[in-house]
């Protein structure tokens, strides 16, 4: 049934990835400690039906006051570009270091407040600094989030292991000279020495730099792969179908219509 119930929601990306956006973008600033990007697809209805629900964490080059630089890269970019994401996407921006479980989670909480949410489909999704901030909001609220995918990141906490309570995608470059895939191998390392790592999963993407990473948020494939989780699986799984390898990484810039200086740096 899950699997039926992903392919429904998302068929329409299915039959175009790119294609022209359909959806608003708007800017929320203000109402919670976190100013923040938040875009409602065309499927959105107030009344209707409640749609899943992206958190999306920039690294630290987008960090800072001007919230247009949080749509250089990523979801949001994506998006804009064409890709057919038919969720809730909440993009916020960081003003300097690292991110903070308890603001995130205000934003969420207002975000469900005024928008209609589906509460057992919220997914996170960051790269580099957005990275360890994945891994720390979704340990410090792990019954709230039903899938995480950190990129080139690792965790701030010493003690991890309520993130397996989480169907977890940790992916990792193995020549990222900005940060070390240790970080994330840490993290890994715990959960299996602790035999609490059946719902993670992990690719160390061979010779990857950091910036590769960001290609992700690019792939059909990372959405299909969240969607595929919710808070109300009974037990929880993890998805281990969809794959995503080095041969998606070698996709041209071009076909995945990025601009490689946008985030080489982050």
């Amino acid at each position: 049934m899950k699997k039926i119930l992903f392919a429904l929601i998302l068929i329409s990306t299915s039959l175009s990835c790119f294609a022209e956006m359909s959806g608003t973008i708007e800017a929320k600033r203000g109402v919670v400690d976190y100013n923040f990007w938040l875009y409602t697809p065309h499927e959105y209805e107030p009344q209707g039906h409640s749609l899943p629900l992206i958190i999306f964490l920039h690294g630290a080059s987008l960090c800072g006051n001007n919230l247009d630089r949080v749509r250089r890269y990523g979801t949001l970019d994506a998006i804009e570009k064409g890709m057919n994401i038919p969720m809730l996407v909440a993009a916020p921006q960081n003003p300097g270091g690292a991110w903070n479980p308890k603001k995130l989670n205000d934003m969420l909480e207002w975000v469900k407040a005024n928008y209609n949410v589906d509460s057992t489909r919220i997914y996170v999704l960051g790269m580099s600094l957005g990275g360890y901030g994945t891994m720390d909001f979704t340990a410090a609220y792990p019954e709230k989030i039903a899938a995480a995918m950190a990129l080139c990141g690792g965790c701030s906490l010493k003690d991890v292991q309520s993130l397996g309570q989480v169907p977890l995608w940790i992916m990792h470059g193995t020549g990222d000279r900005a940060v070390s895939v240790a970080q994330s191998k840490r993290v890994v390392s715990a959960l299996q020495d602790a035999g609490n790592d059946h719902l993670l999963r992990y690719y160390w993407v061979p010779g990857g730099s950091h910036g590769l990473l960001a290609r992700c948020f690019y792939m059909q494939a990372t959405y299909d792969w969240l969607i595929a989780h919710s808070t109300a699986d009974k037990p929880r799984e993890i998805d281990r179908d969809i794959e995503i390898d080095r041969k998606d990484f070698n996709v041209s810039y071009r076909e995945l219509k990025i601009d490689p200086q946008m985030y080489e740096e982050d």
